[in-house]
């Protein structure tokens, strides 16, 4: 028997076990490496308050003996999509944001499957708001909390995460002072169009149902876009050869944002040619795309200047 441990916080270690003399041995299938310990960083998990008073988990990572005093840079994500859980898992690029005294979040809202079939279909179609809301219940909670403030505060979703993302600033955008949307579902209406839309009816709706097209419009970040509203700086990044989502549904985003952001914070449009959804990218292609995020960030926030 195989078994594979995890943490947020060490590379994991794969073990075989022996029933005969009880015994645990690694396989050292995965060679340790330099950087599979985040020393210092303290992980801790808490039961937030959502719109409707159910108890979400937020997983928080930082460096021990953080200052609560609402000015570290926090990265809140989430996802919130087809049952998936965000599970423990060790990211060793994620010390470039924590040695710079920032925070990581991780909201397991609904729709995920953290807490079983319920809490997936509690963030499906007609309940989807749960999903958004959910996240925004967790960024109220760090800035609450003073772990945050919306100068400091950063969102993040991704594909169908991007419908997490998209509506919570779109919503409450005075929250977030940057936000991330990775190859992003946010025109929810379009999405049933493309190549991979009929598969997706299953977990976000039909426009050729009148209770779900009204659904699928709600979680539409594009078409929740106000003109002179002031949003957050947004960086949007898509691979050209995306077979998920569509990579014209992120540009469309980034233009209607453009045209009407009232606050002068820039939307930017990251686009990789050589891409698509991120699932075949190189190591190179992932590490250069994860820079670019930081570097945004830390730039939105005040930590580092940009280049000339």
């Amino acid at each position: 028997m195989l078994v594979g441990t995890a943490s947020w916080t060490r590379a994991g270690r794969t073990y075989a076990y022996d029933p005969r003399a009880r015994l645990f041995t690694d396989t050292r299938l995965v060679p340790p490496g330099k950087s599979d310990d985040l020393p210092g960083v303290e992980t801790t998990t808490v039961e937030v308050p959502s719109h409707d008073g159910v108890m979400v988990p937020l997983t928080l990572l930082h460096r021990r003996g953080i200052s609560r005093d609402g000015r570290n840079p926090t990265l809140l994500s989430g996802y919130g999509a087809y049952g998936i859980s965000q599970n423990v898992a060790f990211v060793p690029a994620r010390m470039a944001w924590l040695e710079r005294g920032g925070i990581l979040a991780i909201a397991h809202v609904r729709g995920g499957g953290e807490r079983g079939q319920e809490w997936h279909t509690a963030g499906q179609k007609l309940t989807k708001p749960n999903t958004w809301k959910d996240f925004i219940a967790c960024a109220e909670y760090l800035i609450r909390e003073k772990y945050t403030s919306p100068r400091f505060l950063a969102g993040q979703g991704g594909s169908a995460g991007g419908i997490l993302i998209g509506r919570a600033v779109t919503e409450r955008p005075d929250l977030f002072e940057a936000a991330l949307f990775d190859v992003g579902d946010l025109d929810a209406i379009r999405m049933e169009t493309t190549t991979n839309g009929v598969p997706n009816i299953q977990e976000f709706g039909t426009v050729t149902k009148e209770a779900e097209f009204c659904a699928l419009l709600e979680m539409s970040a594009y078409h929740h876009v106000r003109d002179g509203v002031k949003y957050p700086a947004v960086l949007v990044s898509h691979g050209i050869n995306d077979p998920r989502v569509e990579p014209w549904e992120s540009a469309k985003m980034v233009a209607r944002m453009q045209a009407a952001t009232g606050s002068g914070k820039p939307v930017l449009f990251r686009v990789d040619y050589r891409s698509g959804h991120g699932i075949g990218s190189t190591r190179s292609q992932g590490h250069a795309l994860t820079a670019d995020r930081y570097v945004y960030l830390l730039w939105r926030i005040g930590l580092v200047k940009p280049l000339p």
